[in-house]
């Protein structure tokens, strides 16, 4: 069996969040699904499986999934293959660990040793007051503005009745920001005011109040702080019994978690932002965190997770793959926490759901704030090919960009066909 071609499929079934698919074929009529989606890199990653991916793995044996993986990564170790190149990889060995579990008749996670659950337990978001990544849902369509704590209140308690027991939350407003002279547009160093901070804390009291005093919660800063404001908001609501504070600052310097890390009693989460086992390696040598997120589409595929969660565990520490992407990346790493001893949580955002159905076969048997096998070969599903193209679209169109990588992107994509 030889690899013939990779395509790619970029869909868009939920204004805004375009998800990359990448699709192996094979000589033998067999072929798998992966996905490496990122919303704001998404027309590079195309271009990067056309002229960077294809050229190394059409016309070898699709079994050879170490192989493959080593000879993508260290071709372009000189353009550090961490990040954009690890990207690339995790769409492919997802489709190629997909094509196995097919050709031998069993799901993945019985290819990485067996399983050691029979379920796989979940977290979803409720409201941030970040509004850009709150995936705060209208009719199924995404809003841009910040909901009310009211809004947050009643989406919690509809989360909870739906069976989930843990939630998380990023209770960091960005509306001072627009207020302030110094805000430049980005989204890093961030300073904390005290204006905010009394959001943030009226946010979490009112979470927790709502869910009550045994219900796990989660913050994510999304790495937008600097340090005195990082350890100044984990304090603030240290209270709050959590179970991580995710991302306190910018992932880029370890010296900066290590300041958060020995000025706050809360655990800390990191790994969304880190690529490979070699970003972990100092990270648990040094025991910045309690938890660690890598993403499945990102860190270098089921392979990567699978290694850096087996690096994880020596150290003690729990695995939390992080995903809010589309549903290939979330049954990629449902497969790989099957088979993870020191796992946590799997991220996702429960409301997408409805969404996903609309593109795979079958919908993902998730019940009670758990995600069940469907025991399917490989991955364990498929494209509703007949109804995809109804999703698919251009990579270069502005419509595709999540809204947080700034300007309004209708004016954009009207200023482009000028």
């Amino acid at each position: 069996m030889k690899i013939t071609d990779v395509k790619t499929h970029l869909l868009m079934p939920m204004e805004g969040h375009a998800w990359l698919f990448v699709q192996v074929l094979t000589d033998e009529g067999t072929y798998g699904i992966g996905e490496c989606t990122n919303y704001g890199t998404n027309p590079a990653l195309v271009a990067g499986i056309e002229s960077i991916i294809k050229p190394l793995i059409i016309g070898e044996d699709p079994f050879k999934i170490e192989e493959i993986w080593q000879r993508i990564f260290h071709s372009y170790s000189s353009s550090n293959s961490r990040g954009f190149i690890s990207q690339l990889i995790s769409g492919v060995d997802i489709a190629l660990w997909d094509i196995k579990g097919k050709v031998l008749g069993v799901p993945i996670f019985e290819l990485l040793g067996g399983k050691v659950r029979d379920k796989v337990p979940l977290y979803t978001h409720v409201q941030d007051q970040t509004p850009t990544q709150s995936g705060f849902l209208v009719d199924g369509i995404p809003q841009s503005v910040t909901p009310s704590i009211d809004d947050m209140v009643e989406a919690a308690k509809l989360t909870m009745k739906d069976g989930f027991e843990a939630i998380k939350t990023d209770p960091f407003p960005h509306d001072y920001k627009l207020e302030s002279p110094e805000y430049s547009g980005t989204n890093s160093l961030e300073h904390l005011n005290d204006k905010s901070l009394r959001k943030s804390i009226d946010w979490m009291e009112a979470l927790r109040e709502t869910v009550g005093n045994d219900f796990e919660v989660l913050v994510d800063a999304h790495g937008r702080f600097d340090v005195a404001s990082a350890i100044r908001a984990a304090n603030s609501i240290s209270h709050l019994n959590l179970v991580w504070f995710e991302e306190p600052c910018h992932a880029a310097n370890h010296q900066a978690l290590e300041q958060v890390r020995n000025n706050t009693d809360v655990s800390l989460c990191v790994g969304e932002r880190h690529f490979t086992r070699w970003d972990y390696n100092t990270i648990l040598e040094n025991g910045l965190v309690d938890y660690v997120m890598p993403d499945v589409a990102w860190c270098g595929g089921i392979s990567e997770l699978r290694r850096i969660a087996s690096m994880a565990e020596v150290y003690y520490t729990r695995v939390s793959p992080h995903d809010a992407l589309g549903p290939i990346a979330i049954a990629a790493g449902f497969q790989a926490c099957m088979a993870i001893p020191n796992l946590y949580r799997q991220e996702c955002i429960h409301t997408w759901f409805p969404v996903f159905e609309k593109i795979i076969t079958p919908a993902l048997d998730v019940r009670g704030g758990y995600m069940y096998p469907n025991y399917k070969p490989g991955i364990g599903f498929d494209f509703k090919w007949d109804e995809i193209e109804k999703y698919r679209v251009d990579p270069e169109d502005p419509l595709t960009r999540r809204r947080w990588y700034g300007g309004d992107q209708k004016e954009i994509k009207n200023l482009l066909n000028k």
